[in-house]
């Protein structure tokens, strides 16, 4: 019954164990190299932008590649 995989569970781990105002500090910490690969130059902006969205949808984004790709794709 358990629905999250075993790649989310590292990041469910870290916000759940963080303090609520490090949660955003963390998730960007693992946007940006993902970010960086596919946009170096625009890395920090669309991070920043994408730090916008709720908690929820940023873990989502972390889950699925193609999800990431094509949010990264729409900054642009």
């Amino acid at each position: 019954m358990n629905s999250t995989t075993s790649a989310s569970l590292p990041i469910r781990t870290a916000l759940a164990n963080a303090p609520v105002g490090a949660k955003k500090q963390i998730l960007g910490e693992m946007l940006f190299p993902i970010v960086a690969k596919q946009q170096p130059e625009l890395a920090g902006k669309i991070t920043g932008m994408m730090l916008e969205l709720e908690n929820s949808d940023l873990i989502m984004l972390l889950e699925s590649p193609e999800m990431m790709k094509d949010k990264i794709n729409e900054a642009v």
